[in-house]
């Protein structure tokens, strides 16, 4: 290889690396676009507009949970006295059959929740981030549909507690990272 093409070849690998480091990329999880001064979000108890008893306080629980475990925000339970507050109202739960056996029982259910969220700077009273129909769809194997009614999603969810906690805490890992991270 000639010296110029030794050059050459070191020109184009330092431009590449300029090029890679500024692209803008990071882990996720680990990004925030926030402003620097939201150092404490209120996170008052969702609203709960479906007949799924006490879903709010689980979902509502899960994102606490979840904005702690990213360590850099102090998390109450109220709208005032804090720099930003997360709101959410839980609109609707359904479920349906995903998948099902030979004799044609469901044995998988695709569970929906559709909720309007909003996440509030109170310090400039702008909304940072807001969804007002926000879906996620979870599915949730059955494997034994001995005394459970799967009439309708609530009580569905009643019976099968499990199914709630997963939902509620892969919901509220949906709505923390489209907040700190801006997708």
């Amino acid at each position: 290889m000639s010296m110029f093409s030794r050059v050459r070849a070191l020109v184009l690998l330092s431009l590449l690396a300029l090029s890679v480091s500024g692209c803008g990329y990071s882990l996720a999880g680990r990004g925030s676009f926030l402003p620097t001064y939201i150092k404490t979000i209120g996170l008052p108890t969702f609203v709960n507009n479906t007949p799924v008893f006490e879903v709010e306080r689980t979902i509502t629980d899960r994102v606490r949970s979840e904005l702690i475990g990213r360590g850099r925000y102090t998390i109450l339970a109220q709208r005032t006295g804090v720099d930003a507050v997360l709101t959410g109202e839980i609109m609707n739960i359904s479920l349906a059959p995903a998948a099902f056996n030979q004799q044609q029982q469901a044995t998988r259910y695709a569970i929906t929740i559709v909720a309007k969220i909003e996440f509030r700077d109170l310090k400039t009273d702008k909304v940072l981030w807001q969804n007002p129909g926000m879906a996620f769809t979870e599915q949730y194997e059955v494997t034994t549909l001995v005394g459970t009614d799967v009439s309708n999603a609530a009580t569905f969810l009643g019976q099968n507690r499990n199914a709630v906690e997963r939902l509620a805490s892969e919901f509220a890992r949906a709505i923390v990272s489209a907040i700190l991270e801006s997708f």
